[in-house]
């Protein structure tokens, strides 16, 4: 790849980070049309690295594209999010059920080990930060599972439903969570591959109701201006207590 091909790339990658972020966290507001010129000025890049970003924003589902209405931000729209938390939910159920077979006892040890440091995070850490422990397990879970392509549609999934994730975890989840992600290890210590998928369906099963009140708070969060609570100021890795 020559040079001039290699620094389109990296601006279309950036590109696409910075709108990737933006969608997640709703700066642009459900259904907003993005207006290319304007996103020119804003990243400071060309129109066809936006154009590259933009479009493959629409594949993965976190942007939409209307004929004669062109971009727009996707809907904070309550059956979508239950239709992410279907799909997820049987995923980590079939990730679970692989790694029950296929996992190592020594990288269940690590898995042991993340989640106690991870249940060590103080309860005011940034929500950002707890829901990213929160997806790190999980995708541990995944990577045990020794499906490449399984891990990548989830790891779609957990970046679509983050933003609800965060009031989630904004509104008292935590101990819960941290309960059955023990039950989870524990069923996946024992070899119990049923348990396992019992444990997981139940985790991360989600009624209709639930998700409605929780775009109802979202809506709430963008338009009130109070969406920026549960905003990172930028991408950054969660902090993991280290081990004493």
């Amino acid at each position: 790849m020559r040079r001039g091909q290699r620094a389109t790339v990296n601006l279309a990658d950036r590109a696409y980070e910075q709108l990737k972020a933006m969608a997640i966290t709703y700066q642009f507001r459900p259904l907003e049309r993005l207006a290319e010129a304007d996103l020119v000025k804003r990243l400071k890049v060309s129109r066809t690295p936006i154009r590259e970003a933009l479009n493959r924003l629409v594949t993965e589902g976190f942007l939409t594209f209307t004929p004669n209405r062109g971009f727009q931000c996707r809907p904070l729209d309550a059956k979508e999010i239950f239709d992410l938390y279907e799909v997820r939910r049987t995923l980590e159920a079939s990730a679970a059920n692989l790694a029950a077979e296929r996992a190592t006892d020594a990288e269940l040890d690590e898995l042991a080990d993340f989640l106690k440091r991870s249940r060590a995070a103080p309860d005011d850490a940034s929500v950002v930060d707890l829901v990213s422990l929160d997806e790190e397990f999980h995708e541990r879970i995944a990577r045990l599972s020794r499906n490449a392509e399984l891990l990548r549609i989830l790891q779609n999934i957990n970046a679509r439903i983050r933003f609800c994730r965060w009031i989630d975890m904004e509104n008292g989840r935590r101990a819960a969570t941290q309960s059955e992600h023990a039950q989870v290890l524990d069923a996946l210590r024992a070899r119990d591959a049923t348990r396992c998928v019992a444990v997981m369906n139940s985790h991360i099963a989600r009624r209709l109701d639930q998700i409605v009140d929780v775009i109802r708070e979202g809506y709430a969060r963008i338009y009130m201006g109070s969406y920026s609570q549960v905003r990172p100021a930028r991408a950054r890795a969660p902090r993991v207590p280290a081990e004493p």
